[in-house]
């Protein structure tokens, strides 16, 4: 053990021995002698005031012993961007291009297609001089075919982990933060490298896309009626397999081979028959290729939505395929070999990450490419594991598959590539050409001088960092010692006070709680606050460790520095949080008056707590409580009585306007008055939550009716509308009851309606009169006020109505539509509260069944088109009732062709190299 560690952990042990009240100078001088320099390390929390030779918080304990040179610098070790030995190259993720690193990590390890891209010739010639390449010039590839070679030469022989695409996705004009679709991105990039190889003159070179990747099917329709078979022969680059409802990868090649009645409206015309008859189709697969691409098909369109979904359903498959079986002609080798299977991580069509499991042809060894990682695969083997560990899209958990030996099952793959099975080895000398081999070793030689320049930069900052600790603990050596008075006695005595206490809290903790079992006798007792006793223990490690502000804590913060904000809101909101024994202290400083929130400890229990807390509040059992709390309490009583009393009185004097009963009508006037007065609902509702809980509510002492009129004192409701959308406003009184309220409330305004008979004519005419009279001009102001209120809300219901065959229907399972609407751009970025939720405008997809754009939407017979437009401006109401009418679904668009499916390319795609050709 060091000299210096020892003195250490005997400083400690001296600390916590020594009591606060035994500390003298002869103590300090000990603690002088150990620890060294003029101040105690952690001795005070922050530095002694006048004291220069204070050191605390600098990290001297650092300084002086061992530190790992890796401290010294931030760079990492070169060599950990190496290529490991007998592994493969990995390819950098620009952003969103996983999927492109996929695809060229498996059409690298096709050797075939690796030798024929070798042997196309290259315009490199121009940019190499007699004795190599330029060496000023960088080289830029100039097609596609020179991209992949250069490509692929890295990928074969280059000393980095991992080597940069992006000259290859430029090329493209691939937008690199957009992930694709990985399927019609291979679809495209083989079409486009079919299209650039044609123009070869070597035929091993021009027709290998075909040679490795093309077979041919034919789709085959026969005519019911005179048996006519009609034939259309077409190429294909991989077979698209649907896997909705199976579980096998051999069930998928059997539903695409299936054949297909041509019944009904989809009846076949027979040219032999010239009519259109019932047929049969189907496909037959006339020649397989020596690399079998199956695209299981996981990205749908759903109609329901308008999107693309991903099925996550397992699909199994084997490592042996065994095409005989599924061909016409029989006979012929059709045993293929899976070679890899590209996998798709994630449970949506538009987000997650694509990785490769390839197997070398050459050692038949399995690897995991995932982007810059390569990982190999123990004992030569496909291990999907991890791949197949994501959540589900539902709460129901579907059970993986049990596999046999040879067989595989996976809900995220999407392409599997199968190798036809031949009795020759694979060509092992895939052979770089000398002018590729020569731009790999110029960069090769630049990643060196990387590795040598890094690996220097991290030598210079070490050696730095060593002469810096060397300087530091040589000034440590150097600095006075001064005297021994520089120590400041009372941060002594506290910092001993505290170690012990910390020492010495759980045997204090178990004592206190033994002390608590027994009845305190007589009357030396102290109040103590049960909230207080429970946390107490927490509460005295918190003081004691904010107190000690060890080395740790201060590390970095010197004499005279400040606390950032966020240190400054903390220490205001522990300043906010009650100390020990004031949760039972009253607004005005003294014992509270509830004694449910306190109890009674012994005086040896309190002797305890105080070493923790000093300066806690002390209450004797004998002491008084709060003399003004006591007065406070007692006139709250005495409220609360009189609060009951009043209550009592008033529900007895209006027992009907209490409960609601027998209240009259304006819409059915009551034959036996011909007055009614009005009061508002707000009063009444506020009065009857007094008269049920008269100690929580204060008594209601006005009328207030002056919110039902206007500035000008006119009344601000019609007779109609107060028998309509106004009534929730007002409450009637019966003159009877008019008279009481008069007698138990202030009344600001009579407003009362009066039914008078008019003309001789029998029956008379029926007249209402309201006093005061409408305020014709506020009652306009108000009506516009209401409809602008109306049409500016943040959530409000609205209901959707389907109109089928011009008649109104509404699905029980289709919920009202909860929308935020007539917000602007704006406000619609900001921040939501809690709980306010985005309208969810896909309820009418799934409630109805109906695509966003087979929706027609109206409100009023007029139509809601305009998609930028808020909903209160359209004129959409809270309760308002939408009608939707869908549009009818086109029909199948394989059915419009009878021999050709068209297959548009993927709109993302539009713009790029890829659809350049």
């Amino acid at each position: 053990m060091a000299p210096r560690l020892q003195l250490e952990k005997a400083a400690w042990r001296w600390a916590e021995t020594v009591r606060p009240e035994e500390v003298s100078q002869e103590h300090i001088e000990t603690a002088y002698r150990i620890w060294l320099e003029p101040c105690i390390r952690g001795v005070c929390r922050r530095n002694c005031k006048g004291n220069p030779n204070c050191l605390v918080g600098i990290g001297e304990h650092i300084w002086l012993g061992e530190i790992d040179e890796n401290s010294f610098h931030n760079i990492d070790d070169p060599n950990c961007e190496r290529r490991k030995k007998n592994s493969f190259v990995g390819l950098t993720n620009l952003g969103a291009t996983c999927y492109v690193n996929t695809f060229l990590q498996v059409w690298f390890l096709n050797l075939e297609l690796r030798q024929a891209l070798y042997l196309c010739p290259s315009t490199c010639s121009d940019y190499m001089l007699g004795d190599g390449i330029q060496e000023e010039k960088d080289y830029e590839p100039q097609t596609i075919c020179e991209h992949l070679q250069y490509l692929f030469a890295l990928l074969q022989n280059s000393n980095r982990r991992y080597i940069d695409p992006s000259g290859f996705v430029k090329a493209l004009g691939l937008d690199t933060g957009q992930q694709q679709d990985a399927q019609e991105f291979s679809k495209l990039f083989m079409s486009l490298l079919e299209d650039t190889l044609s123009k070869q003159k070597n035929p091993d070179v021009r027709n290998i896309v075909q040679q490795q990747f093309c077979g041919e099917y034919a789709y085959v329709t026969v005519c019911n009626q005179c048996g006519r078979e009609s034939k259309l022969l077409s190429k294909f680059y991989e077979l698209e397999l649907n896997i909705q409802g199976h579980k096998q990868l051999t069930d998928c090649i059997s539903e695409f081979l299936k054949e297909e009645k041509l019944e009904g409206d989809n009846r076949y015309f027979c040219e032999n028959c010239q009519s259109k008859q019932n047929a049969t189709r189907k496909i037959r697969l006339l020649s397989l290729p020596c690399t079998l691409n199956l695209q299981l098909m996981r990205f749908v369109f759903d109609r329901q939505t308008g999107h693309k979904k991903k099925l996550n359903t397992y699909i199994g498959f084997s490592e042996i395929l065994d095409m005989e079986p599924y061909v016409e002609h029989k006979g012929g080798s059709y045993v293929y070999e899976l070679s890899a299977v590209l996998i798709h991580r994630g449970v949506s069509a538009y987000s997650g990450h694509y990785i490769a499991h390839v197997k070398d042809p050459q050692s038949g060894e399995w690897y995991k490419f995932n982007d810059e990682d390569i990982e190999k695969m123990e004992g030569k083997k496909l291990q999907l594991g991890i791949e197949e560990d994501l959540a589900e899209p539902s709460k129901s958990q579907t059970r993986k598959p049990k596999c046999g030996k040879g067989t595989h099952c996976s809900r995220n793959a999407y392409m599997l590539v199968y190798r036809l099975q031949t009795q020759e080895k694979p060509n092992t000398t895939v052979q770089v050409p000398a002018f590729l081999q020569e731009l790999v070793d110029r960069d090769n030689s630049k990643f060196e001088e990387w590795c040598i320049e890094m690996a220097e930069m991290r030598k210079q900052s070490v050696d730095k960092g060593k002469a810096k600790h060397e300087e530091v603990k040589e000034l440590y050596q150097r600095l006075p010692a001064g005297a021994v008075k520089a120590l400041c006695k009372e941060c002594v005595v506290e910092r001993c006070r505290i170690l012990r206490l910390k020492n010495q809290l759980n045997e204090d903790y178990k004592t206190v709680n033994n002390l608590l079992k027994a009845a305190v006798k007589g009357s030396d007792g102290f109040w103590v606050g049960k909230s207080s006793l429970r946390s107490w223990r927490q509460l005295a490690l918190e003081q004691l460790d904010e107190q000690d502000g060890d080395a740790e804590q201060s590390n970095g913060k010197m004499n005279g520095s400040t606390l950032n904000k966020d240190e400054s809101k903390e220490e205001r909101k522990e300043e906010e949080e009650l100390n020990f024994n004031e949760d039972i202290l009253c607004p005005h400083g003294e014992l509270c008056i509830s004694e449910n929130e306190r109890r009674l400890v012994s005086k040896e229990a309190w002797s305890k707590l105080q070493q923790y807390f000093p300066k806690a509040p002390e209450f004797p059992s004998y002491k008084e409580c709060c003399s003004q709390c006591k007065i406070l309490e007692r006139e709250g009583e005495e409220n609360e009585a009189l609060h009951k009393m009043i209550a009592n009185e008033q529900k007895t004097s209006l027992p009907n306007l209490f409960q609601d009963k027998n209240r009259p009508c304006l819409s059915n006037w009551p034959e036996d008055t011909d007055v009614l007065y009005i009061v508002s609902q707000f009063f009444v509702e506020e009065w009857r939550k007094f008269v049920r809980k008269p100690t929580r509510c204060s008594p209601v002492s006005s009328v207030g009716n002056s919110a039902l009129l206007c500035p000008h004192g006119g009344l601000m409701f019609t007779f109609a509308s107060m028998t309509k959308e106004d009534s929730k406003l007002i409450a009637l009184i019966w003159p009877s009851e008019w008279q009481m309220i008069q007698k138990l409330f202030v009344v600001d305004h009579v407003i009362k309606i009066t039914r008078i008979e008019v003309g001789d004519v029998n029956p008379s005419e029926t007249q209402y009169i309201s006093e005061p009279k409408l305020c014709p001009e506020c009652r306009e102001g108000l009506l516009c006020q209401q409809q602008r209120d109306l049409r500016e809300y943040t959530q409000a219901t609205i209901y959707v109505h389907k109109v089928v065959d011009n008649k109104k229907v509404m699905k029980d399972s289709a919920p009202e539509l909860n929308v935020s609407s007539s917000e602007t751009e704006e406000d619609k970025e900001e921040a939501k509260p809690d709980g306010e939720k985005d309208p969810d405008f896909n309820q009418i997809m799934h409630a109805f069944s109906v695509a966003p754009f087979d929706q027609n939407l109206s409100i009023d017979g007029k139509i809601l088109s305009d998609d930028c437009a808020t909903l209160g401006t359209l004129g959409v109401i809270p309760e308002s009732v939408i009608l939707l009418k869908a549009d009818e679904p086109i029909a199948d668009y394989a059915a419009m062709d009878d021999v050709m499916q068209v297959c548009m390319p993927e709109e993302g795609f539009k713009g790029t190299g890829l659809l350049g050709h």
